[in-house]
């Protein structure tokens, strides 16, 4: 079977760069969105923004699966620390994802998937490896040659790599207070976006491999000192470039 790649971003920023590396483009308009169509290095890619938010990023997920017959989903985007340890600029790749603001008790228990009888949803361990190898490629060349010295030092990136459990929910988390009730129930959890679980579960439910990698952009709380606009320009695209480049000489 050929394979058709998935690439959703977070932000339109952060994939701005990935879209850069297809041949042979073609952008698709369906529901308010735009899928841009074509190849890198000879493999068949569709490129798009999830939009923000679990609804809107289902929506753009079942898109890729059902118009553009996808076989693979990569997700990629930015996120917030909850791991104590975790750093701006560290890159955390999906085990397994889980919707933190989702809650059906008494009939249920929180944090479970109505009618799918569990509460992670487990990434593709193929995928998650191909990549881990990477991202690893891309540290050991260094992350200065991807975002320049000056974004170095401005950002004081010294990135390293996590595999680990994601959290996600139609919450944009920005206490310590909000940081902190989420660790206390989810204490496995490294950071926390607002769309990674629910392309999750589409991609469990449509039966399509998948991983979520997230770059670090802020602590999740109040104390963050980033300037996120900045960071997702300089930082988080570049990183997205450059991943994405890796993952398809390895494919």
């Amino acid at each position: 079977m050929d394979r058709t790649i998935g690439i959703l971003g977070a932000m339109a920023q952060e994939i701005d760069e990935v879209k850069a590396l297809l041949t042979n483009k073609t952008v698709i308009k369906i529901a308010n969105r735009e899928f841009v169509v074509g190849k890198i290095n000879g493999i068949a890619c569709v490129v798009a923004f999830s939009k923000w938010g679990k609804v809107a990023a289902t929506i753009t997920a079942a898109l890729l699966v059902q118009e553009f017959g996808v076989t693979d989903l990569f997700f990629i985007g930015t996120a917030g620390a909850l791991a104590d340890g975790l750093k701006v600029g560290d890159i955390v790749i999906s085990k397994r994802l889980v919707q933190h603001d989702l809650d059906a008790r008494p009939m249920i228990s929180r944090f479970e998937l109505p009618l799918l009888n569990r509460i992670y949803v487990n990434s593709d361990p193929g995928l998650t490896e191909l990549a881990g190898k990477a991202v690893s490629n891309l540290l050991e060349k260094g992350v200065g040659h991807v975002v320049g010295e000056a974004a170095v030092k401005e950002f004081n990136l010294a990135p390293q790599l996590y595999f680990g459990d994601i959290a996600s929910g139609d919450q944009f988390i920005n206490s310590s207070e909000k940081r902190n009730e989420i660790l206390s129930l989810l204490p496995d959890v490294m950071c926390v976006e607002m769309e990674g679980a629910a392309v999750a579960q589409v991609c469990l439910e449509f039966n399509v491999p998948f991983t979520v990698i997230r770059t670090i952009s802020d602590t999740a709380d109040h104390n963050a000192r980033v300037d996120f606009g900045k960071f997702i320009v300089e930082v988080a695209n570049a990183y997205s470039r450059a991943i994405v480049g890796e993952i398809m000489q390895l494919v």
